[in-house]
């Protein structure tokens, strides 16, 4: 008998066992490509940052001269500049966390995207959606590496159910993880059609369609915005530079704020509107449908 390419590393559940076990027993799944040896794949955890431990250094390096040169500018204070910059490298280090796990959310919604048509153009041909995953995981192989995240769910949910877990369950614990609209409400739309309707390639290149609607309309608010977004980013950069032009053009003009304690107050309430100015500017410029 040949052996199962999408075989568990735990024992499957036996016939007398209930058919609602829970999917963690299923945290690893053992599969075989045409390229390669037996691997074994774990659930991805996308709510935990890709970034390695060069990556924290390098935020910390971004985030430590950011923060240095803020301070300095308003303090003109050696060791409080240090302190400040020190300080917001740490910080920078989970902002550049956040950023890393927000882009690969991102990488993974296009890959599903691209899944749900080659998936769409395999079930028209007259596939069975098991199978048809299998042409789809082929198809998606042209255009991403095996190591990437689509192409692991893909061999985890066909993991899965090889061993008696339904599609619509094994989608469900795909958008659990992932935490992606698009593919929560993809997976609750093959509950609703699994084994219920003769259409479901139809409502499958459905879904796909509103999903690429979205993301076009997302790129296209993305492009509208990428000039408001500069001229930010000019505006952020510009208190800066007006105060180190300031302290080094006009001489004696600064000395107050750095010197007494009504400018060091001047220079903080400064900092304050300059922090939240920036935070609010990221936060209206971030597009969410």
């Amino acid at each position: 008998m040949a052996t199962n390419p999408f075989a568990p590393i735990h024992q499957a559940p036996s016939s007398q066992q209930s058919s609602n076990q829970p999917l963690q027993q299923y945290e690893a799944a053992e599969v075989e490509s045409p390229a390669r040896a037996r691997r074994v794949l774990t659930k991805p955890d996308y709510d935990t940052t890709p970034n390695r431990l060069p990556d924290h250094i390098l935020s910390f390096i971004i985030g430590f001269a950011l923060g240095f040169v803020v301070m300095h500018v308003y303090y003109l204070i050696l060791p409080l500049s240090l302190v400040g910059g020190a300080l917001f490298g740490f910080a920078y280090i989970f902002i550049g966390s956040a950023g890393a796990i927000k882009k690969r959310k991102t990488r993974l919604r296009l890959q599903f995207r691209d899944m749900l048509e080659a998936l769409s153009v395999s079930m028209r041909a007259g596939n069975p959606p098991a199978k048809a995953l299998q042409s789809a995981r082929e198809d998606l192989l042209l255009l991403y590496d095996e190591n990437s995240d689509i192409i692991i769910e893909l061999d985890i949910i066909t993991a899965l159910f090889n061993n008696a877990v339904p599609l619509s369950e094994a989608f469900h614990d795909f958008a659990e993880r992932s935490g992606l609209e698009d593919v929560e409400s993809f997976a609750s739309i093959y509950k609703t059609i699994e084994g219920r309707s003769s259409r479901a390639d139809e409502i499958v290149r459905q879904t796909q369609a509103i999903i690429s609607d979205k993301m076009e309309i997302e790129m296209e608010m993305e492009t509208l915005m990428t000039a408001a977004k500069n001229e930010m980013n000019i505006m952020t950069v510009m208190p800066l530079v007006i105060l180190l032009l300031l302290g080094n053009i006009a001489s004696g003009l600064m000395d107050a704020i750095y010197t007494t304690t009504g400018g060091r107050l001047a220079a903080t309430v400064g900092l304050i509107i300059f922090i939240v100015s920036v935070a609010l500017g990221r936060k209206i410029s971030s597009i969410k449908l």
